[in-house]
This record gives C-alpha cells, structure tokens and sequence, in this order.
C-alpha cells in the first residue's frame, strides 16, 4: 500500500518538476548567451514544455515498468528457490530438495542463525508446496498467497477462493474508475482504459482455471527472455502481478500525455455562442499576455544599453514620456478639431498682412 501511495505522489509531483528542470537545462544548452529566452505563455515555450513533458512522462514510465519487474524478481519464487525448472516432474523437486538441505539444514551448519533456519523452512515449504498437486496449481496462478487459504484442499477449491479476491479487485477498479468519469476525470482515453481493464479481468480469469500456461507466456515472453537475457521465465501469478502494475501505471501516464496529443479544439457552426464566445475571450487573452511578455522583452532589449546610466535613462524617458504626449494629442480626434477651428478663427480674424492670414 505504501509503495501504491508512493508512486501515485512521484506521477502527481515528479513529471511536472522535472520537466521543469529539463527545459531549463534545455534552453541553457541550446540559445547563446545574450540571446532572449522563450518566455512563458508563448507559443514556442508551450510547444517545448509539452514535448519535453512528454520525453519526461515516458522515460518515468519505462522506470516504473522496470521498478515492477525488479520487485518480482526480488521476491523470488519456489522455482527459482529451488533452482529448477517449471516443468520439473516430482523426482527432481526431491532430489533437488536433498542436495539443498545437505548445506543449508541447521544441523550442517557450523553456526546456526534465526535466518538460516527460516531459510531452510522456506525451502522445506518450497518442495511441499510443489509436490502438492493441487497447491503446484494454484501457486503457479495466485502466488504465495495460497500458502495462507488452509480450509482448501481441492484445484476447485483454490480456485474460487481465488475468484473471490479477483473479482473484487476489478469490481472496485471499476466503479472507481465510472466516479472519476462522472468527475470529469479520464475523459482521454475512456474507451481504452476500460477495454484494458476488461481484457485484463479476462486474461486473469483465464489464466486461473485451465491447466497450462498461458500462451503468451510459454510461446512469446519467456522464449524471449530465457534466449536473449538471464531474466528467469515468469510464472503465470507474476504475469498477472506485472499486468495489473503496468495498467494502473499506463492509465495515470495516459491521462497526462494524452491532452497533450489531441488537436486544439474547432468551435463547430452550431455552437453556443456564449460557449464560442468564451472559447475566443480564452484565447484573445492568452494571445494578449503573451504579445504583453514580447513587448516586455524587446523593451528590455531596447533599454539594455542605458543599464546603469541613470542620466542616460532618465533622458530617455523623458523623451518618451514626450513623444507619447504629443502622439497622443496629434491623434485624438477632438484635439485635432479644436486646433483646426483655432487657426481658422485666427486666420479670420487677424489683420490684414498678419502672418498666416489667407
């Protein structure tokens, strides 16, 4: 649960944060010195970040992927413990037994500890488990949970015990799933995620009642694991383990890169107005803070040279401060008129040779 807890705060915190990070090591490295920066709001800065952010959500995904199956590796199982195969017939599981007692019983070591007994008894459990029909079946599909489930002695019985912890397990994903819809939550992707959610609650239930393997493990994924790396071949429960952390990883995954790949919306013919009009006022004021930051910037840019002159500076805005004075009167419409009846009143009424006179 803790771990659950811990890595639902890494997709909230860490994909944002360093991106971040990411985009300024990526300006630091790419625009020269004295050259201006994209500055947040622009076009050019939006486009970045999300591509960056997208590097960034991926790359933690294939952590996460990676993370899940180093846990099933860490824990192990009866086969690996043992050291023999999948398919390994009840002579060899005994011999095997024998020979590993032979140096890890309690009796032949030269000093016995409280871990190398509970080894021992881990291993003595491996071999009984596995020469158990019954037990060999449902740890193969359910794990090292079966271990705790005493009232059952059948195949049968294990596996309705299994369904009752399988099926609730996808009932709440999916009514939590239907509320966060409802929420507003998970719109990108909807159908997707539920047919994953679907495939995977069928994959299960699958795999849990038939006597072989699933074929995408004994003809695909161990074949290549086993060929081309030293990765032990999976058992069907940690297929199962891995399937169920790489869906709830790629849905929180998805529902951050997936806003990001979908198209700016067209407001249709037929629409709200007051829904088209707010949609234009949205992008009119995004237009505007972002032409308000360049004029920002290249005002910078155009004072950069007065930095630290404080005459120099001072002159130019005094300048400035007349220019956009006498702009402002020569372009009003109601000055102009004024100034226009002034001089015309002036050139009637002034004496005969005056300067200006018609």
């Amino acid at each position: 649960m803790s771990n659950n807890l811990l890595s639902l705060a890494g997709w909230t915190f860490l994909p944002n944060l360093v991106t971040g990070w990411v985009q300024n090591i990526y300006y630091g490295i790419t625009i020269r010195a004295g050259d201006p920066k994209p500055q947040p709001g622009t076009t050019r800065f939006i486009l970045h970040r999300q591509r960056i952010h997208i590097i960034v959500v991926s790359a933690y995904l294939l952590y996460t992927i990676y993370e899940a199956d180093w846990d099933i590796r860490r824990a192990s199982d009866f086969y690996q413990d043992l050291g023999i195969a999948h398919t390994a017939p009840e002579r060899e599981i005994k011999s095997r037994f024998r020979r590993l007692a032979a140096i890890y019983h309690p009796d032949k070591l030269s000093s016995s500890s409280t871990s190398s007994e509970a080894y021992f008894v881990h291993l003595k459990q491996a071999q009984d488990t596995l020469l158990n029909p019954a037990k060999r079946f449902a740890y193969e599909r359910l794990g090292p949970s079966i271990l705790e489930w005493q009232r059952c002695s059948s195949v049968r019985d294990f596996i309705v015990q299994g369904l009752q912890s399988i099926l609730p397990y996808y009932g709440v994903a999916a009514i939590f799933m239907y509320i966060l819809g409802l929420l507003g939550y998970l719109e990108w992707g909807k159908y997707w995620r539920w047919l994953t959610l679907v495939v995977l609650c069928v994959f299960e239930l699958h795999t849990i009642s038939r006597p072989y393997f699933p074929h995408v493990a004994t003809k695909l994924i161990n074949p290549l694991l086993t060929t081309f790396t030293r990765h032990p071949p999976y058992l069907p429960f940690q297929l199962i383990q891995l399937a169920r952390k790489l869906s709830v990883t790629l849905y929180i995954a998805f529902s951050q890169i997936g806003p990001l790949l979908q198209p700016p919306s067209i407001i249709p013919a037929n629409a709200n107005p007051e829904i088209a009009l707010k949609q234009q006022l949205d992008r009119l004021e995004a237009t505007t803070k972002a032409a308000d930051i360049e004029a920002t910037r290249l005002m910078g840019m155009e004072m950069s040279p007065f930095v630290g002159d404080n005459e120099a500076l001072k002159d130019v805005k005094g300048k400035v401060k007349d220019w956009l004075v006498e702009n402002t009167i020569r372009s009003d419409p109601e000055v102009r008129d004024a100034l226009g009846n002034l001089l015309k009143r002036r050139r009637i009424d002034a004496p005969a040779g005056a300067r200006g006179n018609r």
